[in-house]
Protein backbone atom coordinates (compact mmCIF):
# COMPACT_ATOMS: atom_id res chain seq x y z
CA UNK A 1 0.00 0.00 0.00
CA UNK A 2 1.00 3.63 -0.44
CA UNK A 3 1.82 5.49 2.77
CA UNK A 4 3.52 8.63 4.00
CA UNK A 5 6.51 7.67 6.13
CA UNK A 6 9.56 9.14 7.81
CA UNK A 7 12.70 7.28 8.85
CA UNK A 8 14.27 9.96 11.03
CA UNK A 9 13.13 12.87 13.14
CA UNK A 10 12.91 16.22 11.40
CA UNK A 11 10.74 18.78 9.61
CA UNK A 12 8.20 17.94 6.86
CA UNK A 13 11.07 17.42 4.42
CA UNK A 14 11.61 13.96 5.96
CA UNK A 15 8.16 12.81 4.81
CA UNK A 16 8.11 10.48 1.81
CA UNK A 17 5.44 8.65 -0.17
CA UNK A 18 6.50 4.99 0.02
CA UNK A 19 5.23 1.45 -0.44
CA UNK A 20 4.53 -0.35 2.83
CA UNK A 21 3.17 -3.80 3.73
CA UNK A 22 -0.56 -4.06 4.31
CA UNK A 23 -1.15 -3.95 8.10
CA UNK A 24 -1.84 -7.22 9.88
CA UNK A 25 -5.32 -7.52 11.41
CA UNK A 26 -5.04 -9.21 14.78
CA UNK A 27 -7.71 -10.34 17.23
CA UNK A 28 -10.12 -7.58 18.17
CA UNK A 29 -8.94 -5.37 15.31
CA UNK A 30 -10.41 -3.96 12.11
CA UNK A 31 -8.70 -3.01 8.86
CA UNK A 32 -9.93 0.36 7.59
CA UNK A 33 -9.60 1.58 4.02
CA UNK A 34 -8.69 5.22 4.62
CA UNK A 35 -10.82 7.83 2.89
CA UNK A 36 -9.34 10.84 4.67
CA UNK A 37 -7.02 11.68 7.57
CA UNK A 38 -6.60 14.95 9.44
CA UNK A 39 -3.39 16.68 10.49
CA UNK A 40 -2.96 17.64 14.13
CA UNK A 41 -0.09 19.52 15.83
CA UNK A 42 0.86 16.36 17.70
CA UNK A 43 1.71 14.71 14.36
CA UNK A 44 4.53 17.11 13.50
CA UNK A 45 5.64 17.43 17.12
CA UNK A 46 6.21 13.67 17.24
CA UNK A 47 7.93 13.82 13.84
CA UNK A 48 10.25 16.55 15.11
CA UNK A 49 11.26 14.41 18.11
CA UNK A 50 9.68 16.72 20.68
CA UNK A 51 7.83 13.83 22.35
CA UNK A 52 10.66 11.30 22.19
CA UNK A 53 10.83 11.05 26.00
CA UNK A 54 7.19 10.03 26.32
CA UNK A 55 6.24 8.33 23.02
CA UNK A 56 7.72 5.08 21.69
CA UNK A 57 8.26 5.22 17.92
CA UNK A 58 9.31 2.62 15.38
CA UNK A 59 10.89 3.73 12.09
CA UNK A 60 9.77 3.92 9.38
CA UNK A 61 6.80 5.63 10.99
CA UNK A 62 3.48 6.38 9.31
CA UNK A 63 2.11 9.51 11.03
CA UNK A 64 -1.51 10.33 11.75
CA UNK A 65 -4.10 9.51 14.41
CA UNK A 66 -7.30 10.93 12.88
CA UNK A 67 -9.04 8.75 10.32
CA UNK A 68 -12.30 8.31 8.46
CA UNK A 69 -12.84 5.31 6.23
CA UNK A 70 -14.57 2.05 5.44
CA UNK A 71 -14.01 -1.25 7.23
CA UNK A 72 -12.22 -3.57 4.80
CA UNK A 73 -11.98 -6.64 7.03
CA UNK A 74 -12.19 -7.66 10.67
CA UNK A 75 -9.98 -9.84 12.84
CA UNK A 76 -10.86 -12.71 15.12
CA UNK A 77 -13.30 -11.75 17.90
CA UNK A 78 -14.10 -8.29 16.53
CA UNK A 79 -17.91 -8.50 16.54
CA UNK A 80 -18.89 -4.84 16.54
CA UNK A 81 -18.08 -3.96 12.93
CA UNK A 82 -18.47 -5.57 9.54
CA UNK A 83 -16.84 -4.95 6.14
CA UNK A 84 -18.47 -1.96 4.50
CA UNK A 85 -19.16 -0.07 7.75
CA UNK A 86 -18.26 3.62 7.56
CA UNK A 87 -16.20 4.55 10.62
CA UNK A 88 -14.09 7.21 12.30
CA UNK A 89 -11.39 6.91 14.94
CA UNK A 90 -8.79 8.67 17.01
CA UNK A 91 -6.35 5.89 16.28
CA UNK A 92 -3.69 6.41 18.93
CA UNK A 93 -1.92 3.15 19.63
CA UNK A 94 0.65 2.11 22.21
CA UNK A 95 3.50 3.25 19.98
CA UNK A 96 3.87 5.37 16.84
CA UNK A 97 4.31 3.34 13.67
CA UNK A 98 1.20 2.50 11.61
CA UNK A 99 -0.75 5.74 11.36
CA UNK A 100 -3.54 7.05 9.17
CA UNK A 101 -1.60 8.75 6.36
CA UNK A 102 -1.81 5.54 4.35
CA UNK A 103 -4.22 3.62 2.15
CA UNK A 104 -5.07 1.28 5.03
CA UNK A 105 -4.82 1.30 8.82
CA UNK A 106 -5.40 -1.51 11.33
CA UNK A 107 -7.07 -0.40 14.56
CA UNK A 108 -8.34 -2.02 17.77
CA UNK A 109 -12.11 -1.90 17.44
CA UNK A 110 -12.34 -0.31 20.90
CA UNK A 111 -11.04 2.92 19.29
CA UNK A 112 -13.56 2.94 16.46
CA UNK A 113 -16.93 4.69 16.19
CA UNK A 114 -19.52 4.88 13.45
CA UNK A 115 -19.19 7.80 11.05
CA UNK A 116 -22.03 10.34 11.12
CA UNK A 117 -23.92 9.88 7.87
CA UNK A 118 -24.35 13.63 7.48
CA UNK A 119 -20.59 14.31 7.31
CA UNK A 120 -18.43 14.01 4.22
CA UNK A 121 -15.18 12.10 4.52
CA UNK A 122 -13.03 15.20 4.94
CA UNK A 123 -15.20 16.63 7.71
CA UNK A 124 -15.46 13.23 9.40
CA UNK A 125 -11.69 12.88 9.48
CA UNK A 126 -11.41 16.21 11.26
CA UNK A 127 -13.74 15.25 14.10
CA UNK A 128 -12.03 12.61 16.30
CA UNK A 129 -8.92 14.06 17.96
CA UNK A 130 -10.04 17.69 18.04
CA UNK A 131 -13.61 16.84 18.99
CA UNK A 132 -12.58 14.42 21.72
CA UNK A 133 -10.11 16.96 23.10
CA UNK A 134 -12.78 19.64 23.39
CA UNK A 135 -15.42 17.25 24.70
CA UNK A 136 -13.21 15.67 27.35
CA UNK A 137 -11.87 19.02 28.60
CA UNK A 138 -15.34 20.51 28.94
CA UNK A 139 -16.94 17.45 30.51
CA UNK A 140 -14.05 16.88 32.94
CA UNK A 141 -14.44 20.50 34.04
CA UNK A 142 -18.11 19.76 34.68
CA UNK A 143 -19.46 22.48 32.41
CA UNK A 144 -23.22 22.64 32.71
CA UNK A 145 -26.18 24.60 31.43
CA UNK A 146 -26.34 28.21 32.58
CA UNK A 147 -22.60 28.55 33.21
CA UNK A 148 -20.26 30.85 31.30
CA UNK A 149 -17.15 29.41 29.66
CA UNK A 150 -14.19 31.21 28.10
CA UNK A 151 -12.49 29.29 25.28
CA UNK A 152 -8.99 30.36 24.28
CA UNK A 153 -8.38 29.69 20.58
CA UNK A 154 -11.96 29.59 19.36
CA UNK A 155 -11.23 29.56 15.62
CA UNK A 156 -8.87 26.57 15.67
CA UNK A 157 -9.74 22.94 15.08
CA UNK A 158 -10.28 22.16 18.78
CA UNK A 159 -11.72 25.53 19.76
CA UNK A 160 -14.31 25.66 16.98
CA UNK A 161 -15.65 22.28 18.08
CA UNK A 162 -15.40 23.26 21.75
CA UNK A 163 -17.64 26.28 21.17
CA UNK A 164 -20.34 24.11 19.66
CA UNK A 165 -20.08 21.42 22.33
CA UNK A 166 -20.29 24.02 25.10
CA UNK A 167 -23.32 25.60 23.45
CA UNK A 168 -24.94 22.18 23.12
CA UNK A 169 -24.41 21.70 26.87
CA UNK A 170 -26.40 24.89 27.43
CA UNK A 171 -23.49 27.15 28.44
CA UNK A 172 -22.85 30.76 27.50
CA UNK A 173 -19.68 30.81 25.40
CA UNK A 174 -17.07 33.57 25.12
CA UNK A 175 -14.19 32.74 22.79
CA UNK A 176 -10.97 34.39 21.66
CA UNK A 177 -9.89 34.87 18.06
CA UNK A 178 -8.45 37.49 15.74
CA UNK A 179 -11.00 40.01 14.54
CA UNK A 180 -11.18 38.44 11.06
CA UNK A 181 -12.66 35.30 12.67
CA UNK A 182 -15.21 36.99 14.93
CA UNK A 183 -18.16 36.45 12.60
CA UNK A 184 -17.16 32.80 12.24
CA UNK A 185 -17.26 32.43 16.04
CA UNK A 186 -20.71 34.00 16.15
CA UNK A 187 -22.00 31.41 13.67
CA UNK A 188 -20.75 28.69 16.03
CA UNK A 189 -22.57 30.18 19.03
CA UNK A 190 -19.87 32.23 20.78
CA UNK A 191 -19.42 35.85 21.77
CA UNK A 192 -16.02 36.73 20.27
CA UNK A 193 -13.24 38.70 21.92
CA UNK A 194 -9.84 39.60 20.48
CA UNK A 195 -6.88 37.85 22.09
CA UNK A 196 -3.73 39.65 23.19
CA UNK A 197 -3.07 42.60 25.49
CA UNK A 198 -6.19 43.68 27.37
CA UNK A 199 -7.96 40.35 26.97
CA UNK A 200 -8.99 40.12 30.62
CA UNK A 201 -10.56 43.58 30.50
CA UNK A 202 -12.49 42.71 27.33
CA UNK A 203 -13.81 39.49 28.88
CA UNK A 204 -14.84 41.34 32.04
CA UNK A 205 -16.82 43.78 29.90
CA UNK A 206 -18.88 40.85 28.67
CA UNK A 207 -19.00 39.02 32.01
CA UNK A 208 -18.37 41.46 34.90
CA UNK A 209 -18.56 38.73 37.55
CA UNK A 210 -16.03 36.54 35.74
CA UNK A 211 -16.48 33.17 34.06
CA UNK A 212 -17.20 29.77 35.59
CA UNK A 213 -14.94 27.72 33.32
CA UNK A 214 -11.89 28.43 31.13
CA UNK A 215 -10.73 25.98 28.46
CA UNK A 216 -7.32 26.89 27.04
CA UNK A 217 -6.73 25.20 23.69
CA UNK A 218 -3.64 27.19 22.60
CA UNK A 219 -1.42 27.90 25.65
CA UNK A 220 0.14 31.10 26.93
CA UNK A 221 -3.04 32.36 28.53
CA UNK A 222 -2.62 31.55 32.22
CA UNK A 223 -2.46 35.15 33.42
CA UNK A 224 -5.64 36.12 31.58
CA UNK A 225 -7.36 32.93 32.71
CA UNK A 226 -6.72 33.62 36.39
CA UNK A 227 -7.78 37.25 35.96
CA UNK A 228 -11.24 36.38 34.64
CA UNK A 229 -12.00 33.18 36.56
CA UNK A 230 -14.82 33.62 39.05
CA UNK A 231 -14.39 32.43 42.62
CA UNK A 232 -14.70 28.66 42.63
CA UNK A 233 -14.22 28.51 38.86
CA UNK A 234 -12.46 25.65 37.05
CA UNK A 235 -9.86 25.78 34.30
CA UNK A 236 -7.82 23.42 32.14
CA UNK A 237 -5.26 23.61 29.35
CA UNK A 238 -4.09 21.18 26.71
CA UNK A 239 -0.95 23.23 26.02
CA UNK A 240 0.31 24.71 29.31
CA UNK A 241 1.34 22.47 32.21
CA UNK A 242 1.77 25.53 34.46
CA UNK A 243 -1.99 25.53 35.08
CA UNK A 244 -1.46 22.69 37.57
CA UNK A 245 0.37 25.09 39.88
CA UNK A 246 -2.72 27.32 39.93
CA UNK A 247 -5.51 24.84 40.57
CA UNK A 248 -6.02 23.92 36.94
CA UNK A 249 -5.89 20.67 34.99
CA UNK A 250 -3.37 19.85 32.28
CA UNK A 251 -5.03 17.39 29.91
CA UNK A 252 -4.18 14.97 27.12
CA UNK A 253 -7.00 13.54 25.01
CA UNK A 254 -7.94 9.88 25.44
CA UNK A 255 -9.11 7.62 22.57
CA UNK A 256 -12.54 6.73 23.98
CA UNK A 257 -14.90 5.44 21.30
CA UNK A 258 -17.99 6.02 23.47
CA UNK A 259 -17.13 9.73 23.70
CA UNK A 260 -16.58 9.83 19.95
CA UNK A 261 -20.00 8.27 19.41
CA UNK A 262 -21.50 11.04 21.59
CA UNK A 263 -19.88 13.58 19.27
CA UNK A 264 -21.29 11.75 16.26
CA UNK A 265 -24.74 12.00 17.85
CA UNK A 266 -24.31 15.77 18.22
CA UNK A 267 -23.41 15.95 14.54
CA UNK A 268 -26.48 13.97 13.52
CA UNK A 269 -28.64 16.21 15.72
CA UNK A 270 -27.36 19.28 13.86
CA UNK A 271 -25.56 20.61 16.94
CA UNK A 272 -21.99 20.13 15.71
CA UNK A 273 -20.24 20.75 12.39
CA UNK A 274 -16.61 20.43 11.34
CA UNK A 275 -14.86 23.25 9.50
CA UNK A 276 -12.26 22.11 6.95
CA UNK A 277 -9.70 24.76 6.10
CA UNK A 278 -7.97 22.91 3.25
CA UNK A 279 -7.54 19.41 1.87
CA UNK A 280 -4.45 17.91 0.23
CA UNK A 281 -3.90 14.63 -1.65
CA UNK A 282 -1.79 12.00 0.12
CA UNK A 283 1.27 12.80 -2.00
CA UNK A 284 1.22 16.37 -0.66
CA UNK A 285 1.03 15.44 3.02
CA UNK A 286 4.22 17.44 3.69
CA UNK A 287 2.43 20.60 2.51
CA UNK A 288 -0.46 19.81 4.86
CA UNK A 289 2.02 19.51 7.73
CA UNK A 290 3.67 22.82 6.82
CA UNK A 291 0.32 24.61 6.77
CA UNK A 292 -0.63 23.14 10.14
CA UNK A 293 2.68 24.26 11.61
CA UNK A 294 1.88 27.86 10.73
CA UNK A 295 -0.90 27.73 13.31
CA UNK A 296 -3.22 30.29 11.72
CA UNK A 297 -5.76 28.18 9.85
CA UNK A 298 -9.48 28.20 10.63
CA UNK A 299 -10.69 24.66 11.17
CA UNK A 300 -9.01 21.40 10.16
CA UNK A 301 -6.37 20.51 7.58
CA UNK A 302 -7.12 17.21 5.89
CA UNK A 303 -5.36 14.69 3.65
CA UNK A 304 -7.52 12.72 1.25
CA UNK A 305 -6.51 9.16 0.42
CA UNK A 306 -9.26 7.27 -1.39
CA UNK A 307 -11.30 10.39 -2.18
CA UNK A 308 -14.33 12.14 -0.72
Amino acid sequence: MKAITYSEYGNPDVLELTEQPLPKVGPGMVLVKVKAAAVNPVDWKIMAGYLDEVMDLQFPAIPGWDVAGVVESVGIDAPHFQPGDEVIAYGRKDYVHGGSFAEYIALPERLVARKPASLGWQEAAGLPLAGLTAYQVLTRLGLKAGETVLIHGGAGGVGSLGIQIAAALGARVIATASEKNHEFLRTLGAEPVTYGDGLAERVRELSPDGVDVVADFVGGNLEATLAVLAEGGRHASIADSDVEEHGGTWMWVNPVAADLQELAALVEAGRLRVEVAQAFPLARAADAFRLNMEGHTRGKIVVTVHGD
